[in-house]
């Protein structure tokens, strides 16, 4: 991203402060018609993809060339046009009115730019996909099998990505962006600016810094806070991780370790109640399901995902015998509980969202509360300097993730229109031979590989319309497959080969991008484990009796604890190979009991397990207290 000076900063600042003050004005007055309303989102946004982005590694990274400014007054034009003739669109029949020249024109200048944005301000990767999923339309008549579809004229391409109002670059997922999405981002910005960061990184370490390898359960804790708020993976470790990970190799974690723990907790902040990210949202827009019964189903899931990094990063602090961080370090309680008033906008979200308000309503309300709570003191007080800060921020925020809204859009338009949609996922249905963890298997992968290329938000809206059908179809429930799906769109930001969070976190740890991801997935693998869980076992989403609930959430601890000790290598004290392997194997029949088992079985099971930890605990207890003796 470019770092403008002078006349340019001022002017593209004012424009990113005018498309923050947008969106609060229709989350307070109300929404225009869909497509006015999506229109003028995207208007503000698609020409600053070019004053931002730099074309090139080579391009000017201080200033805005002219090809840059001449792209973004053109991709104003094809918007403008939307935005003046949206009650004439509105009236027209979609698929039977013809397509104008001038609508073909502007269309097709709509989706070049579009394109080139998308490469500029969110990957090439997504750029691509785009490009291929249009050109499909072209080559797929020609295509065997699976790949074929029927002939789609060139004007009718056109107007299914540029006319219509449920699909396309002003389709459903644009909207999702234009209204809550927007808000979140905004309410985000006003979160930082007021200094909820810090608070949380201070609650951490008056939680955990004084304890055994102290700053890397700060980076957990306070990531997993933050991370819940940002919503974004690589952000978060450049948020924390500029704090936590200097801190984590001051006081002797190896650096590619210390990049792997922000990388791992950062990520796992986009699956921490209460807010999850964006992405959260938008699943609750597409299945209808409520937000806080979402939240309400990946509680223990996320709970049971830090435990694990918890713990693996405890064992690997015995292991190694580092300290917590100095008393000095530590704020004081009175501080802590002096700002604590700064949760307020978020607690005041949560009841919101529990009494019903929706979730536009809801970050309305709660930019609000962030403003006025800002002023209980002098330092967090919201001046007008700070005030402009927060909303050119959400302005800034919001180009990447609504640009990437707006090109899942066009992808998904060419998926449903086409057929291609369902096409795949009857390969996925064919290709597992109808086994149900095969058919998971796969979904897992193609969200994964979606991940790796696209932010979180549009590889779910992607890997969940082409694998979600597949996996309902075999029986599977909607709120558990839309989790999975999610889970692992959300992961892929620390699966190698192209783990986004690691690398942001070895940059700033000086570490080996690529082994700190293999790390970071290593103290991530409670979440590859829990959805193939909760697919077979849905009590782990709360939808069960309370003894499933209990058997099923005690049986994953259980089965944590020992993958935790099999993967870094100690209990109680340093364990060799083969008590390592009979670990982890001990893990993995517990995760197979807890899919499989019923509730009744799995409590026999966890009273043989609990007794087995306990005799192994007091074995190794008296062995190393008689090895010290000698």
């Amino acid at each position: 991203m470019r770092r403008l000076h002078g006349r340019q900063a001022i002017i593209v600042g004012a424009w990113l402060i005018c498309a923050s003050l947008f969106q609060i004005y229709t989350g307070g007055a109300g929404i225009f018609e869909p497509r006015l309303q999506r229109a003028i989102h995207v208007a503000f946004l698609l020409p600053v993809a070019f004053l931002l982005f730099p074309a090139t590694k080579k391009s000017p990274k201080d200033r805005i060339t002219i090809i840059d400014a001449i792209l973004a007054i053109l991709a104003l034009v094809p918007v403008i046009f939307i935005a003046v003739e949206s009650e004439r669109l509105y009236l027209r029949f979609e698929f039977v009115t013809p397509v104008t020249n001038i609508e073909m024109a502007l269309g097709l200048l709509n989706v070049l730019l579009l394109l080139e944005a998308v490469r500029r301000a969110v990957v090439p990767a997504m750029a691509a996909l785009g490009a291929v999923s249009i050109l499909y339309c072209f080559v797929g008549p020609y295509l065997p099998g699976v790949l074929h579809c029927r002939f789609l004229p060139f004007d009718r391409i056109i107007e299914m990505l540029y006319l219509l109002q449920d699909q396309g670059i002003y389709g459903t997922i644009t909207g999702l962006s234009a209204t809550f999405i927007a808000l979140f981002i905004i309410f985000g910005a006003f979160i930082y600016v007021s200094g909820v960061g810090d608070f949380f990184t201070d609650v951490a370490c008056k939680l955990a810094g004084k304890t055994t390898g102290g700053p890397a359960k700060i980076a957990v804790i306070s990531s997993g806070f933050f991370g819940s708020i940002s919503g974004v993976a690589a952000a978060n470790v450049l948020a924390t991780g500029t704090f936590t990970i200097p801190l984590m190799k001051r006081l002797g974690y190896r650096k590619r370790f210390a990049g792997a723990v922000e990388a791992a907790a950062s990520t796992g902040g986009l699956i921490m109640p209460p807010i999850m990210g964006a992405a959260a949202f938008v699943m609750a827009e597409i299945t209808k399901i409520p937000y806080i019964k979402i939240c309400g189903a990946a509680a223990i899931s996320a709970v049971l995902y830090y435990l694990s990094v918890g713990l693996m990063v405890h064992f690997e602090a015995v292991k190694q015998g580092l300290r917590g961080i100095d008393m000095k370090e530590v704020p004081p309680l009175r501080s802590i509980l002096q700002n604590a008033y700064l949760l307020i906008p978020i607690i005041g979200l949560v009841y919101l969202l529990v009494i019903g308000y929706s979730p536009f309503m809801a970050a309305f309300v709660s930019i609000l509360l962030a403003f006025a709570t800002s002023f209980f003191r002098r330092k967090t007080r919201m001046t007008p300097r700070r005030i402009l800060g927060a909303l050119e921020m959400g302005g800034r925020n919001m180009v990447t993730v609504a640009l990437a809204c707006i090109g899942a859009g066009l992808i998904i338009s060419v998926l449903t229109n086409t057929g291609l949609a369902l096409a795949l996922s009857s390969v996925i249905v064919s290709w597992s031979r109808g086994i149900f963890i095969f058919a998971l298997f796969l979904v897992m992968v193609s969200s994964i590989i979606l991940g790796m290329g696209l932010p979180c938000t549009p590889a779910y809206i992607i890997a969940v319309s082409v694998g979600g059908p597949a996996l309902i179809a075999m029986g599977s429930d909607l709120l558990a497959t839309h989790m999975f799906v999610y889970y692992f769109a959300i992961l892929a930001a620390v699966t190698p080969p192209v783990a986004i969070a690691a690398y942001a976190a070895a940059a700033i740890a000086g570490s080996d991008p690529l082994m700190t991801g293999f790390t970071a997935l290593k103290l991530a693998i409670a979440g590859f484990i829990i959805p193939y869980v909760f697919m077979y076992n849905p009590a782990v989403l709360l939808m069960g009796s309370v003894l499933e609930v209990f058997t099923s959430s005690l049986l994953l601890i259980a089965a944590i604890i020992f993958v935790a000790s099999g993967l870094i290598g100690w209990l109680i004290e340093k364990v060799n190979i083969l008590e390592r392997v009979l670990l982890l194997a001990a893990g993995a029949a517990l995760i197979v009991c807890n899919m499989y088992f019923p509730a009744g079985l799995n409590l026999v099971v966890l009273a043989a397990t609990v007794s087995i930890m306990i005799a192994l605990i007091v074995r190794r207890k008296r062995k190393c207290k008689s090895s010290k003796l000698q």
